[in-house]
This record gives C-alpha cells, structure tokens and sequence, in this order.
C-alpha cells in the first residue's frame, strides 16, 4: 500500500529538516577526526521516529535517515566507511531511544494521548532513554573513527555522549511539546491551554502576562548578549540561569523549551565560533563540550521547574474539581435526607446530633435534642411496647455504640408531640469515620398502622379461632357417635361407604383443629404477657426429643435420632419458649427424607449475653429464596401432600423470638 499524501508530506518536512541539521554538524568537525562538536541531527532524528511511531513503515523512515546521513557525510568529505558507520550509528541511536520511550511511558508516544511531556517523571524517563541510547550510538560511531584512522579516540567517545545527550534533551523536548500542539489542533481540542502542562500560567491576567513574556524575552537577549559579547572573559554564564529558572516558574512549558532552544543555540553558535566564556576554556574541543554540558544543565533546570510547576497546577485543579464535586454530592445526598419519609439522624460517642432531616424531627413529636445534644429517654418519651419506659442505656444508639453491633428495636413514642403514641421501627448502625470516632446512624421507621392492622388481624384470627372451636368439638363428636354405631352394625356397602364418608369428615376435622390451635398459638405468641423464668434449655430439649421419639414409637413412624450438644439456661417465658423449639424440632422431624430416619443435632453457642441455638437435620432443606419467606404468615415451602401443614409454625417461632428481643433464620 503506498503512502498517503500526508504520509509524504511528513517524510518531506522531516528530511528537509533532518539533512539541514546534518549540515549544520558537519561544520562543526573536531580537528582531526570526521566526527562533529555539535549534532543537532540526533534529536532531530528522534522526535523523527517519535513522531511517525506506530505508522508501521519504520523501513521507509530508516532508510531515508540512512540514506541522508551518508549522503551529507560524503558531500563534506567524510570516507564512505565513515559515513555508513555514522549513518548507522545514529539510526540506531535513534531507534533504540524511541522503543525505551514507548516501553516505559507509552503514554509519550501515544496518538491519542498527543506525546504529552507533562509531568518530571516522563522528563527523567526522556533523559534515561536519551542517555542510554548515546551511550549504543557511541559505542558504534567512533568505530567510523577508528576505521578510517586506526585509533580509537576516547574523546570522540565523550564528544559524542556530550552532544547526542544535548541535541536529544534540547531538540526533544521542543519537539515533543511541537508535536503535542500539533495533535492537539488536529484532534480538535479546545486549546492546548486547557491541559496540564499546555500554555499556561500562574498569572491569570493576560495583559500582565504578556508583559512577562516580554520581559524574558528582553531579559534573555540582554544577559547573554553581555556574557557572550560584551564580558565574554568574565565567568557570567551560569548567571544566566536566572533567566531559565524565571521563565520556568512563571510561563508555559511550551515557551521554556523554547527559550532552552534559543540559549542552546546562542550557546553552541558563539561558544564554536570562539566567543563567549565557553571559548576560553582549554582548547576548542574542550570549550564545545562544556557548552553543550551547560545547555543540557539549562535545559534540565527549566524542564523540572517548569513541569514540576504544572503538576501542582493540576494537582490544585483536580483538588478543586475534587471538592466541587464532594459539595455536589453533600448537596445531593443533603436533599435526598432531608426528602425523606423516614427518619435518620446521625449520633456521635459524645452524644451530638451531627446530622438529623426533618422527618426524624417530626416522628419524635417534635422533640429536638437541646443543644443537639441527647439528653435522658424520658425527654423523648420512649417506651417498650409493653408500655415500660425506656432508660437511657437502652436507647438505640447507646446501645449501638456500646455494643458494638447493628441492632433494630420497636419502640413506643409518646410525648406532649404526639399523645396519642406512635410506633417506632428504630435500626442503629455503628459508623466508624477517622481513627477513633464512631457514630450512631439511626432510621426511623413509623410502624403505627402497619402493626394495628397485623394486631387487629392477630385478634380477629384468635377470636374466629375460639369461636370455631365449639362447632367443631360438636362435629367432632356426632362424628364420632356415628362412627361408632356403624361399627355395631353387620357388615353393608352402604354402611361401608358411610364409613368411607365419616373418615374424610374425622381427617378434615383433625385438619381444621390443627389450624386453630396453631392461630391460638400465633395470638398468644403476640399478645400473651411475657412471664420470664430461668429455663434450662437442655432439659426443655431433651423433654422435646424424648416426646418426639415417643409419639413415633406410638405411631409406628421413623424413630428420629438426637445429639444434644451443653445448652445453657436462660431467661425466658417458659413455655412460649418451649413452643419456640418444639415447633422447629418438629419442623426437622416432619420434613424429613422418605424411608431415611431423621437425625438432629441442637447446639448452642455462646456470645456474652446472647445465645445462639442451631437446629441442624438432614431432612429435604429449603428450597432456594424461600428462606425469608418461610416465616411469613401461612407460607408453606412444600406444598406436597406428604407434607402437611398450616403455615404458621414458624411464624409463630419469628414472634416468639422477637418478644424475646431475638431473631430466627432459617
């Protein structure tokens, strides 16, 4: 495929300026030898192959920085060996300086990123990979000097790390910032400026800025023209450092690494022409060398200030980027609280209110902390549910925060705010921030009608149950009185079917009475007065595993197996608490695998004052995302006829657990 016209155009522009720089050191030549003082041609053949990195047509590039290098070396009297050796040298040079690049910050030769040199970590990979790929062109170019004069010459060797090291970091650095700009415009970004490390400046004002441009500018031609000119004899050059560090820390890196070009260019020029302050030290090789040591001090100065000056620029832009956005995101996360139904509010160690939205305001009954400070339970009016009032220790969030752990509660609110009494969900969660600052965050839930409708239905299922059982002991019983008059009869199909009819009648009154004691069960589980006693759970098991083993005995069924592991004593209602384990032990039992007898293992163990009790069977398990939902109000996981049931076990379990301020899960 041949190369576009822009291709061409690039090729063109960079050969142009390629053999003009070759010319250029070739009127420096090192009396002698064919090698020159100064080759500006090496950093030009970098930012060469810097710049056409990626266009995979390095063959086209090298030959042509090949065939010009030879070209120009044999117009001005270099022998052919010499001239492909040199050629060489620099293509080598040159290659091996863009692949460290492009190894080591791909970044600075991306297309897309614009071979941005922004930061001083990227000018200190510039300056290694212009280093070490000087030292391989060196280690081949004065092989042309020593062919064509028979002696390796040691101070070929310098010159040439001096001025490759030079002309890569001078040159290199203006072209990459060139090319950046150039990439830039084509990309169509808004403006270089826009960018860290792009034209910018500490001073904001352009009137005032333009007039510092200006006056580097006549700074500079006036401190050079006099250490070069007028005291070429006085030691001023390292005064004009000055200059550098000035422009560095006030303008933009672009003009610094032009203004590095231009004192190079002063340097070089007069110090090889023999004036200037270079001139006069030792010989003339040696007075080139220095030049070039301190155009690469120059450029190496302004560099680190001036990219060292933009990444704190646009450190303080991302910093102030940084906090607009956090006081979006207060702003936001402010709105979202304080538009909330439920309360939140936000407790420090020390007991400070540090945030609280207006629906916790209004769900306490307008009781606001004095001083956003908390102060005594009775100040809020907070009660358990039983209409106990509530101590300041058990106050969700001290409780939180002394514990150590999330917690959720039920809580009754009455206050002058709200006579009539509110019902509370209160979830608590220790927040910890900063090394040792911790806080409550609580969420305020009001329960009020949700719970009035679950009482009211809990009432009206316990009195329809009571009700219903006296209908159904009748049905019961002449069930029973015909069942057994049957019996006395000679046999008959059609007394035999009457039996048949009876028996369904008998099981569906068996059914019905499960289900009403288990509504019983689920009303006295909520509304029953709590009447706590010290139980040994051990022996509560044991009596529940001995019945259980008993009734399978009774009924011919699969004689369960129990492990006991040391359950301790607690305080509890004694005999919800018993309902409690009998209906989970029961649970194993029933949901057990056909023909496979049941094995469960009660363990416990123990975490201060909390107790944790673990059923464990090996019966059918629970189906996948029904175990949450198992302990709903009539849910059933197994729904086969093998398994039957109300629905409510468990859900009497959960009250049971809860009015002992517990959890159950499945």
């Amino acid at each position: 495929m041949m190369p576009s016209r822009q291709t061409w155009f690039q090729l063109t522009g960079f050969a142009a300026l390629y053999a003009f720089s070759c010319v250029v050191g070739r009127l420096t030549i090192m009396e002698g030898t064919n090698l020159s003082l100064v080759w500006p041609a090496a950093g030009v053949a970098a930012v060469w192959l810097w710049a056409r990195h990626g266009s995979g047509r390095l063959w086209l590039d090298g030959t042509l920085l090949v065939a010009i290098a030879v070209v120009v070396n044999l117009a001005t009297g270099a022998p052919a060996g010499t001239s492909v050796t040199f050629a060489l040298a620099n293509l080598v040079q040159a290659v091996i300086f863009t692949k460290l690049v492009a190894r080591w910050r791909p970044a600075l030769v991306s297309e897309e990123r614009g071979c941005e040199l922004v930061r001083t970590s990227e000018l200190w990979i510039l300056l290694g990979a212009g280093t070490l790929s000087t030292v391989c062109g060196a280690a081949i170019g004065p092989l042309g000097v020593w062919l064509s004069t028979g002696t390796y010459s040691w101070a070929a060797t310098v010159v040439w790390l001096t001025r490759g090291g030079a002309s890569v970091l001078v040159i290199g650095a203006v072209g990459l910032r060139l090319l950046y700009l150039h990439r830039c415009r084509r990309a169509g970004r808004a403006s270089a400026a826009a960018h860290p490390g792009a034209v910018t400046g500490v001073d904001h004002r352009p009137p005032l800025l333009l007039a510092e441009y200006l006056g580097v500018l006549v700074c500079s031609v006036v401190a050079y023209w006099v250490a070069f000119a007028l005291a070429d004899a006085l030691p001023l050059a390292f005064s004009l450092l000055a200059v550098t560090v000035w422009a560095a820390l006030r303008l933009s890196t672009t003009f610094v690494v032009l203004h590095g070009l231009a004192a190079a260019t002063v340097t070089v020029v007069f110090t090889v022409h023999g004036i200037g302050p270079f001139a006069s030290i030792g010989d003339h090789t040696t007075g080139v060398l220095v030049a070039q040591l301190f155009v690469i001090m120059i450029a190496v100065v302004g560099l680190t200030l001036a990219l060292g000056r933009d990444e704190r620029t646009a450190l303080i832009r991302e910093l102030e980027r940084g906090k607009v956005e956090a006081a979006r995101q207060a702003e936001l996360m402010s709105a979202i609280v304080h538009s909330m139904a439920d309360g939140v509010s936000v407790i420090d160690e020390d007991g400070h209110v540090v945030l609280r939205n207006p629906a916790a305001e209004e769900l306490l009954g307008g009781r606001v902390s004095p001083g956003d400070v908390t102060t005594d339970a009775s100040y809020y009016g907070v009660f358990h549910l039983d209409g106990t009032p509530l101590v300041t220790e058990d106050l969700p969030h001290v409780r939180a925060l002394a514990e150590d752990r999330a917690l959720e509660m039920d809580v009754l609110v009455r206050n002058a705010g709200i006579p009539q009494g509110r019902l509370l969900h209160v979830s608590a969660t220790v927040l910890a921030h900063g090394s040792d600052m911790r806080s409550a965050v609580l969420l305020f839930h009001d329960v009020t009608a949700e719970r009035r409708q679950r009482d009211e239905l809990a009432s009206f299922a316990g009195v329809v149950a009571h009700d219903l059982l006296n209908p159904l002991a009748t049905i019961e019983g002449w069930t029973e009185i015909a069942a057994q008059t049957i019996a006395e009869q000679p046999p008959d199909p059609v007394l035999d079917t009457i039996s048949s009819s009876l028996t369904r009648v008998r099981r569906a009154g068996n059914r019905m009475r499960a289900l009403i004691n288990d509504l019983l069960a689920y009303a006295t589980a909520r509304e029953a007065t709590l009447a706590p006693v010290v139980v040994d759970l051990g022996r509560v098991v044991a009596d529940i595993a001995t019945a259980r083993v008993d009734a399978a005995v009774a009924t011919k069924a699969l004689i369960p197996t129990f492990h006991i592991g040391t359950l301790p004593s607690v305080e509890a209602d004694p005999v919800l608490i018993r309902q409690l384990l009998d209906n989970i032990i029961g649970n194993a039992i029933k949901y057990s695998i056909p023909a496979v007898p049941p094995r469960i293992t009660v363990e416990c163990v123990r975490d201060g004052e909390t107790v944790e009790i673990s059923v464990v069977d090996n019966g059918i398990g629970i189906p996948p995302g029904q175990h949450e939902k198992i302990f709903g109000d009539f849910h059933r996981a197994h729904n086969g006829v093998d398994y039957s049931g109300t629905g409510l076990g468990l859900a009497i379990c959960k009250r049971i657990a809860e009015r002992h301020q517990g959890t159950v899960v499945a």
